[in-house]
């Protein structure tokens, strides 16, 4: 795949989402006071609200029957500049996600798949929504990006394996290596699986 500079605007792109979605609740710089404490607010029994320190806010928003949940991310002047909508199983694990800007353009689509016997998240996938990347050897849509993860015998996950699709260019180039799952989702209260046990049991 061509590395011209028709790729920068969706090199570009993708690592601005990425960014949102997992730096609106990273810890704070060096720089930064100590002093100030980020924690979830409840607004109901199915919202959660974080401020930070920069004056933007993050929010969760899950539907009464647990099955959706959006994140929301807003800026220090209050526009939305992100919003993922994660489809939930039944026991709270994300299976899709859907990423749009804060205009509510659809930028990528994310599958998630899970080790069907400890059930930890062992894969991720993002397909571009604007542009669909058909694998002509096998018909089927090629994500954009693709997360491999791998667990000890104590079941701490490994640092991703991450792929990228784009000739001379590495997905921390492109994407920044981040993942979209919603690892700081403040409902999630449970393991991933509740038959999960370490590797190798």
């Amino acid at each position: 795949m061509s590395t011209a500079n028709g790729k920068r605007p969706f090199a570009i792109l993708a690592a601005l989402a990425l960014g949102v979605l997992a730096g609106s609740t990273s810890a704070q710089s060096a720089g930064a006071s100590t002093n100030y404490l980020e924690k979830w607010q409840a607004i109901g029994p199915n919202v959660r609200m974080m401020s930070h320190q920069d004056g933007s806010r993050t929010q969760f928003r899950r539907s009464p029957d647990e099955r959706t949940l959006t994140k929301r991310t807003r800026g220090p002047n209050g526009v939305v500049k992100m919003v993922a909508v994660y489809r939930m199983d039944k026991n709270g694990n994300p299976r899709g996600c859907q990423i749009f800007d804060g205009r509510n353009n659809l930028l990528f689509k994310v599958s998630y798949g899970y080790h069907r016997v400890h059930g930890q998240l062992v894969a991720e996938d993002m397909f571009d929504a604007r542009v669909k990347r058909i694998d002509p050897s096998t018909g089927k849509e090629t994500p954009v990006r693709r997360m491999y993860y791998t667990y000890d015998a104590q079941g701490n996950q490994s640092k991703p394996i991450v792929i990228v699709p784009v000739k001379g260019r590495t997905a921390e180039a492109v994407f920044g290596g981040r993942s979209t799952f919603p690892h700081d989702n403040p409902f999630k209260t449970q393991s991933v699986n509740p038959r999960a046990k370490p590797v190798g049991e």
